[in-house]
């Protein structure tokens, strides 16, 4: 029984699904928006969310900043990336109270008819 039990598995054990997670966020905020399955997408969204709200909560209190961007390097394993969540997400979303993303189905893959979805952050410059 799952009763309870929180998370997505997707077929994975807990490195792929951990590298797996890491890449999709990573992609999302490089590129604003990303093609992938609906379990996916439903899997990363709580997280790739939770990042930019960490990322918020550093800019405004200047004391956690450095916390906070140590955090969120961990986790994407990506300066780069990180120094974008903190300088254009966080001051985009300063207003907003969670809901980052959007998700817009796209119908059944070719292949083997897996529901595809467009994931992407709202507000984009992409949109």
């Amino acid at each position: 029984m799952r009763h309870r039990v929180y998370g997505r598995r997707l077929g994975r054990n807990s490195a792929q699904r951990k590298s797996l997670f890491r890449n999709l966020i990573r992609e999302l905020y490089l590129h604003e928006r990303i093609v992938t399955t609906e379990a996916k997408a439903r899997a990363v969204r709580s997280d790739a969310e939770r990042l930019i709200t960490k990322a918020k909560r550093g800019v405004s209190e200047e004391g956690n900043r450095v916390h906070a961007q140590r955090q969120v390097v961990a986790y994407l394993n990506d300066k780069t990336v990180a120094k974008k969540v903190f300088d254009v997400f966080a001051p985009r979303y300063a207003a907003r109270n969670g809901g980052y993303t959007r998700m817009i189905k796209l119908g059944k893959r070719q292949g083997d008819a897996a529901d595809m979805v467009l994931l992407e952050l709202v507000d984009s410059a992409a949109s």
